[in-house]
């Protein structure tokens, strides 16, 4: 998969098919790396993120939460992007190798099928706060903070859209 120049919507595979690129990664001592989100309007933060994420191995693989997952954690309304549209961003970015969307709240089971050397979270958790952690440990991954300090987000952006214009003739 090396150098292999591929489409973003190529890069976007079922689970199985994750599991089986996982697989051939390990095979090639390659060093696998897993990091995952909502990614619900992209922005510096998250292409911050996935490309530190990038640097702790030789192959990230992303996890994009569906549609029914965001809703639950992030509230009603969202995501403003469907789960197809944001996976194809993010597989569009030269550091993603591979994105698959998961259906649960949570990655654990996920990260327990593909077992990636390293699971990579932002700097919103620490190492001893990720949910995840005691399943990684528990295959023999390792889990480490990236990307920059927590100054972009969606939730933000979005409360800046919706005030914008607020007590004028076009808001």
């Amino acid at each position: 998969m090396t150098g292999e120049v591929r489409s973003s919507t190529e890069k976007i595979i079922s689970r199985p098919d994750a599991a089986r690129a996982a697989a051939r990664e390990r095979e090639a001592r390659r060093r696998i790396v897993f990091a995952n989100g909502a990614f619900d309007l992209l922005h510096a933060g998250h292409v911050r993120y996935l490309e530190a994420a990038r640097a702790q191995g030789d192959w990230l693989i992303v996890g994009v939460n569906s549609d029914s997952s965001v809703s639950r954690s992030k509230g009603a309304g969202r995501p403003i992007v469907p789960a197809a549209e944001r996976a194809e961003i993010v597989a569009a970015l030269a550091c993603v190798g591979a994105v698959v969307v998961f259906e649960e709240d949570s990655p654990a089971a996920l990260l327990e099928e593909l077992r990636p050397d390293v699971h990579a979270k932002g700097t919103d958790y620490t190492a001893e706060s990720v949910p995840e952690r005691e399943v990684v440990a528990g295959y023999g991954g390792k889990t480490v903070i990236v990307g920059d300090s927590k100054d972009h987000a969606t939730t933000e952006m979005l409360e800046r859209i919706r005030n914008t214009g607020q007590g004028t003739r076009d808001g």
